[in-house]
C-alpha cells in the first residue's frame, strides 16, 4: 500500500537579494515538483518583494532569477500564496507582481492564475493543512 502524498509548503520570508534563501527555496521547490509531490509556496514579510516584477540586480552583482517564477507552473506549483498584510505594509499590490499561470488540462489548457492573496488567518490554515512546512 503507497503512503498518501504529503503536502509541503514553502515559506518564504526574505527579500530575493542578499541572502541565498530565496534562490535556495526555488530550487528545493522545482526538486520537489519534478518528483511531483504536492508543492505550495506562500510569501510573506519581506519574501513578497521575491515575486514582484521588474527587477533590476545589475547594481548589486547578482544574477536576476526572478524570471525562473514564471516557470512554476510547468512544474505543476500552482498553488502561490501571498500575504495580504504583508503586501499592504509594504505598499505592494498583486498588479505590483508578477502574473504567474498554469495550464488546466481539465479545461482544453486553459491558462489560469498562479497567485492567491490570503489574509494572515487563512495563511495560518494553510500551514496547519500542510504535512511539512520549510521557512526559508
Amino acid at each position: 500500500m503507497s503512503e498518501p502524498i504529503k503536502k509541503f509548503l514553502y515559506l518564504n520570508r526574505r527579500a530575493p537579494y542578499g541572502t541565498i534563501y530565496a534562490w535556495e527555496s526555488l530550487e528545493v521547490v522545482l526538486i520537489g515538483a519534478a518528483f511531483d509531490q504536492d508543492v505550495s509556496l506562500a510569501f510573506v514579510e519581506d519574501g513578497v518583494y521575491q515575486l514582484t516584477k521588474g527587477q533590476d540586480t545589475a547594481g548589486i552583482g547578482m544574477k536576476n532569477f526572478s524570471p525562473t517564477y514564471a516557470a512554476l507552473g510547468d512544474y505543476e506549483v500552482k498553488k502561490i500564496f501571498v500575504e495580504q498584510e504583508s503586501m499592504t505594509a509594504r505598499g505592494l499590490s498583486l498588479d505590483d507582481l508578477q502574473h504567474l499561470t498554469w495550464e488546466d488540462e481539465d479545461e482544453d489548457y486553459a491558462e489560469k492564475d498562479s497567485i492567491q492573496v490570503v489574509s494572515r488567518a487563512e495563511l495560518a490554515a494553510l500551514m496547519e493543512d500542510a504535512d511539512v512546512v520549510f521557512s526559508f
